[in-house]
């Protein structure tokens, strides 16, 4: 594993932690085992082979030494510098964007979730030619990048792939519109939706299982949630929500993927509250949330919908550290330290959940026409109706409501 590190690139991660997650992003696909990993300081990029011929001499030594068949490159690699260095090396070589997709197709179970990383993967090899189109005759999983029938073909189909495409695109329509629907139809149940949202590996599944009583995938594994999963849940004060987890994010997240897996991520969108789940056990936990905050804001998420910040993995965090971060979370707004392991701070979240709920309301007056049926049953399923009086020409109703379900009412 070789993390580059670039002196003109401006990043807010330390590169020894960017090596650190780029391996374990390595360990969460099956079968791999990392011989090596460091960090290469690059004064600038050679653009025919990514590294300078002193250190492309070094490594192919160590290489064969340690007789390694495969090559892992966290940062971007040309097709040019690809197949230079595996023809230099006498090895395979995958960049951060081939090994995300490896790791997102064996893990994706829906399917929108497979179409999404097969339209990607596509995209993806588009332009690398020096690779075969091997993903129809997979074995596993993954895409063949990393082994498998049809690895030593040279020239890819482009037209195979571009007819491939279209139909894929064609699929995911189809699929992506079943969703909306889906949607569309919990809008009128009237029931809050929490989505929960946070960097790869901070929990949220954990957190979700402790929540509804679900056993959704949970591992301590880079990627183990891929596809949207939806509970309902009956709080401590006896409201009921839908709760959502969803895929984590992180940094450099390649840009087909960011594309592609956008209808996934748009259950952000809908939802009434997000729930930014940070591992705050981890030494760039600040560094993480800012990346999520990041993607949010380019998903295009609205600063309207509240957020609360939950700071989980408090069981993995030094017990001389509880009462500074306890002090910490006080002093601001929205923020709750968890263990979603242990059920430590649960109770006060879901308290917190609740009161977000329990906003002001205000009182309205409208009028609706004998066409609107279907948003005079909505507010009845609300329990909003205050006053109900039937005219000539519809229905005047008085209601008292939230913002939020204004909003949704305005939405329908």
């Amino acid at each position: 594993m070789l993390h580059p590190d670039l002196k003109s690139t401006k990043s807010r991660r330390l590169p020894e932690h960017g090596l650190a997650e780029a391996v374990s992003l390595a360990d969460a696909l099956p079968g791999m085992q990392v011989l090596g990993a460091e960090v290469v300081r690059l004064p600038r990029v050679h653009p025919g082979m990514l590294f300078g011929t002193g250190k492309v001499a070094d490594l192919k030594e160590r290489m064969h030494a340690l007789e390694i068949d495969l090559v892992l490159v966290d940062g971007p690699v040309s097709p040019v510098q690809q197949r230079n260095l595996e023809k230099e090396w006498g090895v395979k070589l995958l960049d951060r964007t081939g090994l995300i997709l490896e790791i997102f197709a064996d893990r994706a179970r829906t399917r929108e979730g497979v179409l999404q990383v097969e339209l990607a993967a596509l995209s993806y090899q588009r332009t690398r030619l020096v690779r075969a189109w091997t993903h129809l005759e997979r074995q596993r999983g993954g895409f063949g990048f990393v082994g498998g029938p049809g690895e030593t073909q040279i020239e890819a189909d482009r037209r195979a792939i571009d007819d491939q495409v279209i139909r894929l695109k064609r699929q995911l329509d189809r699929v992506v519109k079943t969703r909306e629907l889906h949607r569309a139809s919990r809008r009128k149940v009237p029931f809050p939706v929490v989505a929960l949202v946070g960097y790869t590996n901070a929990g949220k599944s954990t957190l979700f299982n402790r929540m509804t009583g679900a056993e959704v995938l949970a591992k301590d594994m880079l990627f183990a949630t891929l596809d949207p999963t939806m509970r309902g849940i009956t709080l401590p004060s006896g409201r009921k929500i839908i709760a959502s987890d969803t895929v984590g994010f992180i940094s450099d997240l390649p840009t087909q993927l960011v594309a592609a897996f956008r209808a996934t991520l748009e259950e952000v969108l809908e939802a009434d509250l997000i729930l930014h789940v940070r591992d705050i056990s981890h030494p760039e936990s600040a560094e993480q949330a800012a990346d999520v905050a990041d993607i949010l804001t380019s998903l295009g998420v609205s600063k309207a919908v509240p957020m609360l910040e939950v700071w989980n993995k408090l069981d993995l965090v030094d017990a001389s550290q509880h009462e500074a971060l306890a002090v910490q979370a006080a002093n601001r707004a929205g923020v709750f330290p968890v263990s979603a392991l242990t059920g430590e701070g649960i109770a006060v979240l879901l308290d917190a959940v609740s009161t977000v709920f329990d906003e002001e309301k205000t009182e309205r007056v409208l009028q609706l026409g004998f066409a609107e049926g279907k948003r005079r049953a909505w507010l009845h399923a609300e329990g909003v109706v205050l006053a109900e009086v039937q005219g000539d020409e519809g229905w005047q109703m008085t209601v008292l409501w939230t913002a939020r379900q204004e909003k949704r009412y305005r939405d329908l």
